[in-house]
């Protein structure tokens, strides 16, 4: 069932799925935090460890399958010696 909540409308009045939007974003962020910690040499003990976030949740951040709050985002990005940056980009056209 579709409901109005469920999507995004952009200024052409086009539909976009929220959560496909959500996912991709979400996984581009991800991989980002990975390929950094990796870098790093860096296990996912040690950065708990540096964070102060349990081990167990930097796991299921890194699953994917866990919607992690800004703070937590923050925190992870200190404590691989990073800055977290949001920005907005223009849409591409679908």
């Amino acid at each position: 069932m579709k409901r109005d909540m469920d999507f995004i409308y952009t200024s052409d009045h086009e539909e976009i799925l929220i959560e496909h939007t959500q996912q991709r974003t979400r996984a581009g962020v991800i991989s980002q935090y990975i390929r950094c910690r990796r870098e790093l040499h860096m296990t996912q003990e040690e950065l708990a460890r540096r964070s102060g976030i349990s081990r167990p949740n930097i796991a299921r951040f890194e699953s994917g399958n866990y919607n992690p709050s800004l703070e937590m985002m923050v925190r992870i990005a200190a404590a691989l010696g990073m800055r977290l940056q949001i920005s907005l980009e223009k849409a591409s056209p679908l």
